[in-house]
């Protein structure tokens, strides 16, 4: 069967003003994609700057700004965005995620909270009302895609409740799979090191050397998961996986 065609769909990407959101709203828009752009702290001028980006690519694109810890700044994400695109969406991208460092014996309940609703809850509800707008759409179906990490392939003792959350974000991915075909397609991607850690200073040896614990010896581009994306997006026989971008670092 041919790719589907992605121009004049519609997509909410989480997290989409910067970083590595942003590189996948970009990419989206590449393939005529009309975007979404959630952000929540990101600066005003960073957001301007993104949104005249995704636009200068001949899409349309609008930006809400949310708190997705709150499941009502989720109800607010969800219908601005069904307001906007006259109840049309075809694509998520779950990516917005808070990434902490703590020791298991430190972390307390705020951050078990923070993380979890961030990392987990959001996406959940984000599945379940996206679920419904896309049982409407004018072309039926859609696709989830859930931004995991290296917290599906096992224990990670230095942010002990973030690995957690991704665990169980794999999971969930797993049964929206099984409970939203077949109309609707439901998976994962877990990215190695793409991008430097925001507030952490890494040089480039030491970038290096995190590159040199993978099977290929190198990090990755916030590109190589974005088209990570949209392959997962036209390819409409892929649902319940769980792909791994990260130069086979998870066979470590």
């Amino acid at each position: 069967m041919a790719r589907i065609e992605l121009r004049e769909r519609v997509a909410l990407i989480t997290g989409a003003a910067q970083r590595v959101g942003r590189v996948i709203a970009l990419e989206l828009a590449q393939q005529g994609v009309n975007i979404m752009a959630h952000f929540n702290r990101a600066a005003p001028s960073r957001v301007r700057e993104t949104m005249q980006e995704i636009k200068s690519l001949g899409v349309e694109a609008h930006a809400v700004q949310a708190d997705l810890s709150d499941a009502e700044g989720v109800d607010f994400m969800i219908a601005a965005a069904a307001e906007l695109f006259d109840d049309q969406l075809d694509i998520v991208v779950n990516n917005a995620s808070v990434f902490q460092q703590r020791d298991l014996l430190d972390v307390s309940l705020d951050d078990w909270d923070l993380t979890m609703a961030v990392n987990l809850r959001a996406p959940f509800l984000i599945t379940q009302q996206a679920a419904r707008i896309m049982a409407r759409n004018p072309v039926p179906g859609g696709v989830i895609i859930n931004i995991c990490d290296a917290g599906v392939d096992g224990p990670w003792a230095k942010y002990p409740h973030h690995g957690i959350s991704k665990s169980a974000l794999w999971m969930l991915t797993q049964v929206s799979a099984l409970s939203l075909g077949p109309e609707i397609r439901v998976n994962a991607i877990a990215p190695g090191p793409v991008m430097k850690t925001a507030g952490r200073v890494t040089t480039d040896d030491e970038w290096a050397a995190i590159g040199r614990r993978s099977v290929l010896r190198k990090t990755g581009e916030p590109e190589d998961l974005a088209r990570a994306v949209v392959y997962i997006c036209q390819e409409d026989h892929i649902t319940g996986a769980l792909l791994h971008v990260n130069a086979g670092e998870h066979l470590r």
